[in-house]
């Protein structure tokens, strides 16, 4: 027997709480393809909270929130060949076919043939133990602290695949990121900077400029969203990293280089975009999302990683039991980095 420890969204809104349990269980048998995981650490992602407001018509509820896990496996399906008992593990956001066409090239965040999703179709990483696909799962060095190794991949990851969608970032240009105080945003700015780019991180509050300036930013621009591109410090940027979404979106726009790009990771508001085309087709403006990092892109982090070590802005480890209150100061605002579950021992 083991005690499991879970916080539920039963149902979507924020006029319930997250249930809290901690269960007397047998541990699963993890299936075929899957993996048991114990869980070290959870990040609490602004995704979650978009999420529990019922933004995502296919998210099943009751669910077991949390995409953003590092942990260690401790069982293994039958028909599980690349992971062990031990290996330390963090969390892609889906599963993977692995046969097809997408999968074959290594674009496996893009498969159209798998569909489990960590925090909406399956449940993902607000326990101690979650059975996971074995294909929605990354390789993290034992090393590293379980609360880093959380947000490697959402944070990190994200930025990463991102801002290097239009043919890798290359030393010497010019880099906007909005949100930049938040986990992808200052994830976004160290890359950059390992890169060899200038950035310039923006920001809502003036209390917020210095840390990121801290974490590598060249310049940072306190602006509510919508008037930024009047304030550059630099001429317009080759890649715009926008980790806020509509507030931000046109301004983004604007701060484009004639033939620069804009990559679109965040969606903070419900509010849809409004787009003067003229301006993209005039200006040869390549506007992008991007979804979650794949292996591969892991892979490239980690050497990043590797080579100049990474500072993980983790505002603060908080016990499992007080998931719902640690959502709500997610939305609250004003969180420097990412605030991070971790099962009580």
């Amino acid at each position: 027997m083991a005690t499991q420890q879970r916080a539920r969204l039963i149902e979507t809104g924020w006029d319930r709480d997250l249930e809290y349990e901690e269960l007397e269980i047998e541990l699963p048998t993890p299936g075929a393809d899957e993996v048991l995981v114990e869980v070290g650490a959870c990040g609490v992602a602004y995704r979650d909270l978009i999420d529990r407001a019922g933004r995502l018509p296919f998210l099943m509820t009751p669910i077991v929130q949390g995409h953003e896990v590092a942990g260690r496996i401790i069982a293994a399906g039958d028909e599980v060949s690349v992971w062990k008992k031990g290996d330390h593990v963090g969390t892609l956001h889906r599963d993977s076919c692995g046969s097809c066409e997408r999968c074959e090239v290594g674009e496996t965040s893009l498969c159209l043939n798998a569909g489990r999703v960590f925090g909406i179709t399956i449940d993902g990483g607000y326990q101690r133990y979650m059975t996971a696909p074995a294909r929605a799962l990354y390789r993290v060095p034992a090393s590293m602290k379980p609360a880093h190794a959380a947000v490697l991949n959402s944070t990190f990851g994200t930025a990463y695949r991102a801002l290097n969608r239009f043919g890798g970032l290359k030393a010497g240009q010019r880099v906007i990121i909005t949100g930049a105080n938040g986990g992808v945003g200052i994830g976004g700015v160290q890359i950059a900077k390992r890169m060899g780019c200038e950035v310039a991180g923006v920001v809502r509050r003036p209390e917020l400029a210095e840390f990121v300036l801290a974490a590598g930013a060249d310049h940072v621009i306190v602006d509510e969203g919508g008037g930024f591109h009047k304030k550059l410090p630099f001429g317009a940027a080759d890649v715009v990293l926008d980790c806020v979404g509509q507030p931000t979106f046109n301004a983004s726009l604007r701060a484009a280089v004639i033939g620069g790009g804009l990559a679109v990771v965040g969606n903070v508001s419900d509010k849809r975009a409004e787009v003067n085309l003229g301006s993209i087709v005039v200006r040869d403006i390549r506007i992008v999302g991007s979804t979650g990092a794949t292996p591969t892109d892991l892979a490239r982090l980690l050497a990043l990683h590797e080579a100049q070590p990474f500072e993980f802005f983790v505002d603060e480890e908080v016990p499992l039991r007080e998931a719902d209150a640690a959502q709500r100061r997610v939305l609250a605002g004003g969180i420097r980095g990412r605030l991070v579950l971790v099962p009580q021992t």
